[in-house]
């Protein structure tokens, strides 16, 4: 019986569980059934006469012919995305969708109001953006993952095409009546043991901190986890805690909020947004058009 060739929902599906690392939420990411998810990578390996897929106990890993694939399938996904967005150019606009690699405060602060005009003027453009801590980010982007990144210029690497976005520093907020509200500037040192009020666990900002931490021999007090900024805000104007967070994040919540900021001493601190691509990899049209926008703002 002849074998089934393999088709772009194959390799679609076969980067979902590369990435996910797991077939079961690589099935829900596509929208699969997991019976049909697992028969569809078994035809890939059969058609290609290769195990391409390591099961293990608590998910799969990928073998040395699957590692090689997986460059190939997303060259091949690229390449179709591209077509069809230079395709759809031709028929009434742009189209396509392009999928953001983006720290915390990229995220949630930079990235909203950089975005909401490009998304008013291509309405047939989608964006997904996806939070990761920025060496992730990099290595994400040279791996194939992701059109676009915007990481702290500093964790970007050879290998990548990048240009200065915007400034990114991160401050301490307190309440009017703390001790730190008269200080203009303080060190990490001074507060990493005070209690804090943070992101929730696992967010890019909240793993750069417990890091910078764990550098100066010391764990993050952590008084409370909360999702946003402005919650972040309230918080610490209750006196619940003080907390680090981006500056930009900082001045919004000081115009309806009884809190004061100051200067994170340590050079981490003052950081540098940059946008990134990998280096000699073509954009589809959309991404490309999204970059040039980016880089407009950056200059203006």
């Amino acid at each position: 019986m002849p074998v089934r060739p393999f088709d772009l929902l194959d390799l679609n599906l076969f980067v979902a569980v590369a990435e996910a690392g797991n077939i079961t939420r690589a099935a829900s990411r596509a929208g699969l059934a997991l019976a049909s998810a697992s028969a569809r990578i078994r035809h890939l390996e059969e058609a290609l006469g290769v195990t391409l897929l390591e099961r293990q106990r608590l998910g799969v890993k990928l073998t040395p012919a699957g590692e090689k694939l997986l460059d190939h399938a997303r060259l091949v996904l690229h390449q179709v995305a591209e077509m069809r967005s230079e395709a759809a150019s031709y028929t009434g606009g742009v189209r396509g969708h392009i999928h953001i690699l983006a720290n915390t405060s990229a995220a949630s602060e930079h990235l909203p109001r950089a975005l909401a005009p490009f998304l008013a003027k291509h309405p047939a453009i989608s964006i997904d953006v996806e939070e990761r801590k920025s060496a992730d980010i990099a290595l994400a982007l040279m791996s194939g993952v992701g059109d676009i990144g915007v990481a702290v210029e500093s964790a970007l690497g050879e290998g990548l095409d990048h240009f200065r976005f915007c400034g990114d520093r991160l401050v301490l907020i307190c309440a009017r009546a703390d001790d730190l509200a008269r200080r203009r500037v303080v060190g990490f040192a001074e507060i990493v043991e005070r209690p804090l009020v943070g992101l929730s666990e696992g967010t890019a900002l909240q793993d750069h901190l417990a890091a910078h931490a764990a550098r100066l021999g010391r764990r993050l007090n952590m008084r409370a986890r909360i999702k946003t900024f402005d919650a972040i805000g309230r918080l610490v104007e209750a006196g619940a805690g003080v907390s680090i967070i981006p500056e930009i994040a900082a001045r919004r919540c000081a115009q309806t909020m009884k809190i004061k900021a100051a200067r994170i001493g340590d050079p981490w601190a003052d950081r540098q947004l940059a946008i990134a691509t990998r280096a000699g990899h073509a954009l589809p049209k959309a991404a490309r058009q999204l970059v040039d926008h980016l880089k407009a703002l950056a200059r203006a």
